[in-house]
């Protein structure tokens, strides 16, 4: 996927994909299409509600949700991703890692690590 597309531009792009008019998404997701318009433009924010119903009718898989639900996040600033605001909330030692990490300038090869002990954690469980 292509980090330099913006969300607008992505949403567009998957829309035309799919042979979806303005209009043909607008009237499915039950919007103006101006209100689309001004979105694909980037004009406009979607509400979570709203952007789970884009998600729905342009049939992301699960990493193009993920990637859709950041641009979303990063269009907004200031702001985290739609499906991480409760689990942070939710789970004290998650805000203390992430505090943590953020204080101690944690690379990307550092957060690869954690990852990776992450997904040796749930592979464990899978056996």
């Amino acid at each position: 996927m292509e980090d330099k597309l913006n969300f607008g531009r992505f949403i567009e792009s998957r829309r035309k994909k799919l042979g979806f008019t303005l209009r043909g998404l607008a009237a499915e997701l039950d919007i103006a299409p101006a209100y689309l318009s001004d979105i694909e433009k980037g004009r406009r924010n979607p509400s979570d509600e709203k952007l789970r119903s884009i998600i729905k009718a342009l049939r992301f898989n699960e990493d193009e949700i993920f990637y859709v639900l950041d641009l979303a996040a990063k269009a907004k600033e200031n702001t985290v991703s739609a499906d991480l605001p409760d689990y942070i909330m939710d789970t004290d030692l998650a805000r203390v890692a992430l505090r943590r990490a953020k204080e101690g300038n944690i690379t990307d090869e550092d957060w690869q690590d954690v990852i990776d002990l992450i997904d040796r954690k749930i592979n464990e469980g899978d056996e």
